[in-house]
């Protein structure tokens, strides 16, 4: 009986991708063919700049979204502020009888705790009230509604408060009703070029006059006709 060696086994691997790599395997006679090399690089030249274009459009998208984020975030806190401030303005006509109440002494007891947790309330949300005694006139803020004269203020002025104004997060919702006292005159002081016109006016017309001065002196000496004969 004859022994036979067994064949060797020889193993192939034409898959396309690499196990190890993940890469695209190349045909061996590419790197022969020097025209399938410049196909190569032009193809890969052109994949880049896709690549970089693709990544652009990602990243303008990418801006435009965060862009509309902010703005959506600003209108929202803007529509929330505006809902807060009319809910506000309908509780002011309450403010005004809880004021009235705290200057006549009637707000006590229970009705004295309401209004203030109301005023630690209304303080949180933002509202502010202004209009004071001494406060410059300001027809942006305030609504006049009598008006006097005085020599003891120098500018338009608030002397006497009617009912306080109220801001929002300075947002106005409601002008403070003052009385304004205006200065009674505004303009008595005379400046250095109105004092020598006055000085000027009140000096006699017969200083520089000749004749004037003639006639002065013939009604003291007496008529010269006379003298002479």
């Amino acid at each position: 009986m004859s022994s036979e060696e067994p064949e060797p086994v020889v193993i192939r691997d034409n898959r396309k991708i690499d196990p190890v790599t993940g890469e695209a395997r190349k045909p061996a006679t590419a790197a022969a063919d020097p025209a399938a090399a410049t196909d190569d690089a032009i193809l890969d030249a052109a994949t880049a700049a896709l690549l970089a274009e693709r990544t652009a459009d990602l990243q303008r998208v990418q801006a435009e979204y965060a862009n509309y984020r902010k703005r959506a975030d600003r209108e929202r806190l803007a529509a929330g502020e505006l809902a807060v401030s009319s809910v506000l303005a309908v509780l002011l006509p309450v403010l005004d009888n809880l004021d009235r109440a705290r200057e006549h002494g009637d707000l006590t007891g229970g009705l004295k705790a309401v209004a203030d947790q109301l005023d630690d309330i209304f303080a949180k949300l933002g509202l502010q009230a202004f209009g004071a005694v001494g406060d410059p006139f300001d027809p942006a803020i305030h609504e006049a509604v009598m008006h006097n004269e005085s020599d003891e203020v120098a500018e338009p002025t608030a002397t006497t408060i009617m009912r306080p104004g109220y801001k929002h997060n300075e947002r106005l919702l409601r002008p403070a009703m003052v009385g304004v006292t205006d200065p009674a005159n505004p303009s008595s002081q005379s400046g250095p070029t109105e004092q020598a016109d006055a000085s000027k006016t009140a000096a006699p017309s017969s200083a520089g006059d000749p004749t004037a001065q003639a006639n002065d002196e013939g009604t003291v000496d007496g008529d010269p006709t006379a003298q002479d004969e």
